[in-house]
């Protein structure tokens, strides 16, 4: 049971990760086109990345990556809370 509990979240933690950068590849080029609560709901992290980013006087590739970081992170975590309430449904329906 724990190994199906293991390859359950590790398969979760893979979509999330994938689902999240798909997401944020998406939301930023049609960003202008499209309402701000739109992106918001989609893809998360970009809207988070550009709300945690300070103003400082880094250098362009260490404010990029940062920005990558937060968004693409706080998109897998979003999607993997998806995903994972959509398993939990699935099986106690199934269970049933």
């Amino acid at each position: 049971m724990a190994k199906h509990r293991l390859a359950r979240h590790l398969l979760l933690a893979t979509f999330g990760l994938v689902a999240g950068f798909i997401a944020l590849a998406i939301a930023i080029p049609v960003e202008p086109q499209v309402l701000p609560w739109a992106i918001a709901l989609f893809s998360p992290g970009l809207k988070l990345a550009e709300f945690a980013m300070p103003e400082t006087h880094q250098s362009m590739a260490w404010t990029f990556s940062w920005f990558l970081r937060i968004a693409i992170a706080t998109n897998a975590v979003f999607y993997y809370a998806i995903g994972a309430l959509l398993a939990h449904f699935l099986l106690r329906r199934n269970s049933k």
